[in-house]
């Protein structure tokens, strides 16, 4: 099975799926973009072995462009694992305090924000496609993050994970002026005057969301893989039948 490991310590342990053309339906993970359920569970239970858990140590959220979060606890453990009914519904971002649960984000050129807190130890998950990201979700989770469960956010590391790339993600103007009016993605845009396209980096947009909120920017790490152009990637935007990589964190417990 491909993956790749943004973190593995005493701590936590942090990564991604990748595309792999020796896998089931290609290492697909995503019930709601499948051929064969069993071939997503195929993957998953390889993925659970590598990560030294089981099957029903997941939590999946039915990811609805929201900008909607759930705080996970253990009695959450096995949603969506097995079952995607069973994801908890209408969310895009999932974070827990707990250890041994394995928090699921799907992606096929939307943005995966994987995060943890040094000191706390609280894990997090975010998926912030275009339109997640106009509606902020990963502003108003870490403030939520900062206000309600009174983090430092100076203690948050965070990996943005592979996503389409700026060059891909070609728009139209009403998708443009919704960028343009968050106020400071302006730099992260540009017009081309051949296609008539605007092209938007959602990537850097996101890691200005997190700078704004009080994450320091030498704690943001942008993995730049393209998933449009990339052979370890599902691209929606390539092909409507892609499967979904899976970006995933644990909290290893201290015992």
């Amino acid at each position: 099975m491909k993956t790749i490991l943004y973190m593995d310590n005493e701590k936590f342990i942090a990564g991604t799926t990748l595309r792999d053309e020796s896998a089931p339906e290609f290492n697909n993970m995503a019930f709601h973009a499948c051929i064969d359920p069993e071939s997503v569970l195929k993957n998953r239970k390889q993925l659970s072995v590598s990560l030294g858990c089981g099957p029903r140590d997941f939590v999946c959220a039915s990811q609805t462009h929201s900008a909607n979060f759930h705080k996970v606890t253990s009695a959450d453990k096995g949603r969506g694992a097995e079952i995607g009914a069973t994801a908890i519904p209408d969310t895009d971002a999932l974070y827990t305090l707990e250890p041994n649960i394995v928090l699921s984000s799907f992606t096929a050129d939307c943005v995966p924000v994987i995060f943890w807190n040094e000191v706390n130890g609280l894990i997090g998950v975010i998926h912030s496609g275009w339109q997640g990201t106009v509606k902020e979700i990963t502003t108003k989770v870490f403030e939520h993050l900062k206000t309600v469960e009174k983090c430092d956010l100076e203690d948050f590391h965070v990996q943005i994970g592979m996503a389409l790339s700026e060059e891909k993600f070609e728009v139209d103007a009403d998708v443009y002026l919704k960028f343009k009016a968050l106020g400071y993605a302006d730099e992260f845009m540009y017009f081309n005057s051949e296609t008539g396209k605007y092209h938007i980096d959602n990537q850097k947009t996101v890691k200005k969301q997190l700078e704004l909120a009080g994450v320091l920017a030498d704690r943001i790490t942008i993995d730049r893989t393209c998933t449009y152009l990339s052979e370890d990637g599902f691209s929606y935007r390539q092909d409507k039948k892609a499967g979904r990589h899976l970006s995933f964190i644990m909290r290893k417990s201290m015992e």
